[in-house]
Parts: C-alpha cells; sequence; structure tokens
C-alpha cells in the first residue's frame, strides 16, 4: 500500500535547506501567517493575544521535531492560518454582533468512541434528519454567519475542496483510509485549538502529559462560539459533534454544553488499534521524512488506552439516560435494526427517509471496509492490547 505519492519525498529532498532556514526562525513563519490570517479574518490578532502567543509556542515545538519534512512544515503552517484565521474571525464577529452569543446551542448529539469504531457511519447518519446539523468540512476551514453572501460562500466552498483533493494527490490512500469532501460533516477537532489530533502529524514528546493537565473548558467555549457563528442568520438546529478525542474531555464538554447527549461507539480494541495505527501512519507519512512502526504502535496504545480510561471514569459522573452506547459490532452487522434504536434513544424519529439516508451513506465509497492492519507491523500483539486497555475489552464483548 503506496502511503505518499512517489513525488513527495525527492520535493522533501530538494526543499531540505528552506525547510532548515524555517525551523531555526519559526517565529518568521508564524509572524507572516499572522498577518494573513489577520488581513483573511479583518480583525486585529492584538484582541487575542494570550490565544495567539499559545499558538505560537505550539510551532516552535513542531520546528524542533527531528524528522520533519519540508511538506510537513509547508501544511502545518497552512492549518495554522487557517485556525489563527478563524478564530480572529469569530471573536470579531462575536464583538460586532453581541446577538450571535446569544444563540442556543440546545441538546447536542455528541459521538465519541475509539477510532474507528463506526463513528463515522453514526455521525452521518445522525447529522441527516431535517431539525440535525453538523459542521461541513468547508465551513470548518471559514466559519462565518449562515448569511454570508452566497457568491462568497461558493468560493469558500470550492477553496475547501481544492485542499481536500490536494491531500488525495500527496497520500492516494487516504480516501480509503478517511473520505471526505468540502460537503461532508467533519470532526471537531478541528474547531478545537489543542489535542491528540496533532500526533496524528508529528512525535511531540511530553504532549500528551501536557494534554492530562491541560484546561479544555476554554478550548470548548471556542467550539461553542464556533457553532453560535454557524448558526447565526439560520434557524436553530440540534447540533451533532463527533470526535474520539472528546473521550479524554468529557468533563470539559459537558461544563459548556450541560444538556448533551453523548453516542459512544464501542469495537474491539484489537481491531481499533491495527486500523487507527495505518491511519496515523499515513498521517505521519505526509508530514515526516523517516518514522518507526513500532513507535507509532507503542505511542498510541498509550494513547488510545488512556482515552478510554478518562472517558470511562467521566462517565461515572454522568447521568446514564445521557449515554447511549453502541456496539459496533451490532452496528455494522445489522445498521437497519440498531440506529432506529439509537434515534429512539437520541428522542429522534426514525421514518423512511432516515432509511432511505443510511443506505445512501452505507453505499459511499470507504463505509464498508473489507479489510483490517496488521498489530504486528507496529510491534504489537494482542496481549499487550488487551494488557493496556484492561477490562475494557470485556466490556465491548459483552455488548456485542
Amino acid at each position: 500500500m503506496r502511503r505518499i505519492a512517489r513525488w513527495v519525498r525527492p520535493l522533501n529532498a530538494a526543499m531540505a535547506p528552506s525547510l532548515a532556514r524555517a525551523v531555526r526562525d519559526p517565529d518568521s513563519t508564524f509572524d507572516r501567517v499572522l498577518a494573513k490570517a489577520e488581513e483573511t479574518a479583518d480583525a486585529d490578532a492584538a484582541t487575542d493575544r494570550a490565544f495567539v502567543e499559545d499558538y505560537r509556542a505550539l510551532l516552535h515545538r513542531f520546528a524542533e521535531v527531528p524528522t520533519l519534512s519540508y511538506l510537513g512544515w509547508v501544511a502545518t503552517a497552512a492549518e495554522f492560518q487557517m485556525r489563527l484565521a478563524n478564530r480572529l474571525r469569530i471573536r470579531r464577529l462575536h464583538a460586532e454582533h453581541p446577538a450571535i452569543g446569544a444563540e442556543p446551542i440546545e441538546r447536542p448529539i455528541v459521538v465519541v468512541g475509539l477510532p474507528r469504531t463506526a463513528t463515522t457511519l453514526a455521525h452521518k447518519v445522525i447529522t441527516a434528519p431535517e431539525g440535525n446539523r453538523a459542521p461541513q468540512m468547508w465551513e470548518f476551514r471559514h466559519a462565518d454567519r449562515f448569511d454570508i453572501d452566497p457568491k462568497l460562500r461558493e468560493r469558500r466552498r470550492n477553496e475547501a475542496q481544492r485542499i481536500s483533493q490536494a491531500v488525495k494527490y500527496i497520500a492516494p490512500v487516504w480516501p480509503v483510509i478517511h473520505p471526505n469532501s468540502a460537503d461532508t460533516p467533519e470532526e471537531c477537532v478541528l474547531a478545537l485549538p489543542h489535542g491528540l489530533q496533532w500526533l496524528v502529524r508529528f512525535r511531540l514528546p511530553g504532549y500528551r502529559e501536557w494534554i492530562a493537565e491541560h484546561d479544555f473548558v476554554p478550548d470548548y467555549r471556542y467550539l461553542k462560539e464556533f457553532l453560535q457563528v454557524l448558526q447565526h442568520g439560520d434557524r436553530p438546529r440540534r447540533w451533532v459533534m463527533k470526535s474520539p478525542f472528546h473521550l479524554y474531555n468529557l468533563d470539559a464538554l459537558l461544563a459548556v454544553f450541560p444538556d448533551a447527549q453523548i453516542v459512544w461507539t464501542h469495537r474491539d480494541p484489537q481491531t481499533v488499534m491495527g486500523s487507527w495505527c495505518s491511519l496515523a501512519e499515513t498521517g505521519i507519512a505526509m508530514c515526516n521524512r523517516r518514522w518507526d512502526t513500532r513507535q507509532i504502535g507503542a505511542e498510541w496504545l498509550e494513547s488510545l488506552s488512556w482515552m478510554v480510561e478518562q472517558g470511562r471514569l467521566a462517565r461515572l459522573r454522568i447521568a446514564p439516560e445521557r449515554m447511549v452506547d453502541v456496539s459496533y459490532h451490532q452496528l455494522t452487522a445489522d445498521p437497519f435494526g440498531q440506529l432506529p434504536r439509537v434515534f429512539e434513544r437520541l428522542g429522534l424519529p426514525w421514518s423512511f427517509r432516515e432509511e432511505g439516508n443510511l443506505e445512501s451513506v452505507l453505499a459511499r465509497p470507504g463505509m464498508r471496509r473489507n479489510h483490517e492492519y496488521s498489530l504486528a507491523r507496529y510491534g504489537l500483539d494482542p496481549e499487550q492490547v488487551d494488557q493496556a486497555f484492561g477490562d475494557y475489552t470485556q466490556l465491548v464483548t459483552s455488548i456485542r
């Protein structure tokens, strides 16, 4: 399986001198990115200086990665520009239009679970009812009011689609591993400043420990501000959010969205680990000159088992009626039997319309994966995985 296109390595080699200059002075790159973000957002970064300096420090951390590639640096700088522009635009819009801050974000549905556990299937189907709504990929890249000029909306959508296509050009396997487009519902990590998602690009020793101590309540307040901006000018609908990385932040999430309902998908960790490590390896291959598959396995085994532990501890403080547990094995074996039950638990109607939408979702490329990946490639074996996840494996088996 070719993870990255043949032209990527020669490009990284040819541009190595440029990369060396850039990482010696990451502030220069950051200042350039920030200036473009200010111009794009029509906002002054001085209004959010603490956040800006926080992101400056994060870019410094990336600049210290010894295996960093030129393409990885350029792609990350571009994402920083997008994230900073969104942040500044959202803060400007809230300041200019105080009514945005009064937009109700009521009873959101949040799909969580280990990655590769059918969270995408659940997310797409739950998003579909007329009264529900999820941010689309293009909106995560260009957050703005719902009632913006239609021509501007289309330009931004087209730009996001070009970026989606560019990723496929760099990593031909990406559409199989994580198919998406400008119009597909996407994960909340694009609106959360910090999290384990950055480890899909780079090895960052000590970063997970930093995350464990980080106060994520401000991050989720920003996510709420983000949703309020997208909703302004539209009728309120029930937001459907999704990310595996919410698992270790359920307390912070519920502090900001106290009436949220949580859909937690469960799957055998042994299967999860092989599949996820393959996705992580592809992300790392796009951003690094070299990598160690065994290191990927060891670090993600530690991180994913920690995520589950944090999620299980948090749910002890959550009312049972707020949690909807879904077996990956039952869901994928009998989606037409399982999803109506999930909808009932969420207080959503299930009709012929939802059944038709499920048929459409299942027919999309990548929704029914017919192969998994080897644990051995990542230096793992079933006994290691069972030991790391403890009795969670037994819990998954009990609800199959």
